[in-house]
């Protein structure tokens, strides 16, 4: 069952986890001036450190294999990742066909990261 206790749980741990990994990225992207692919990245290196501790004892109090569960959780990472950013660019460059790049890959990184949040959250049950 996807909606039960550790929903609340999980939406604090991705509040917290948020305002790190969109603040990393938008920073990245929009100061730094690095690419969409290494900004949404970084996001989720730096917000997957966080979210791994925070949901691991906090969401869903996982007491098993420590290797085992850094191993499915990095699994489950990398494949929400791909999925919800692959996704985002192509959507929002044919959505956004008008609008600048920069534009375009913005909208593109805050439509994967909804994407993401739903993926992973899916994919921890």
């Amino acid at each position: 069952m996807l909606i039960d206790k550790t929903l609340l749980r999980f939406m604090i741990v991705g509040v917290v986890n948020s305002i790190v990994g969109m603040g990393t990225m938008m920073l990245l992207y929009n100061v730094a001036h690095c690419s969409y692919w290494l900004s949404s990245a970084a996001n989720y290196v730096v917000g997957s450190i966080v979210s791994y501790f925070l949901n691991r004892y906090f969401t869903f109090h996982y007491h098993g294999s420590t290797w085992r569960s850094i191993v499915r959780f990095t699994f489950n990472i990398i494949v929400c990742y791909l999925i919800a950013y692959s996704a985002a660019k192509p959507l929002m460059a044919w959505l956004l066909r008008n609008e600048s790049v920069t534009l375009q890959e913005n909208v593109a990184m805050l439509t994967g990261f909804v994407l993401f949040i739903i993926l992973n959250y899916a994919g921890q049950r």
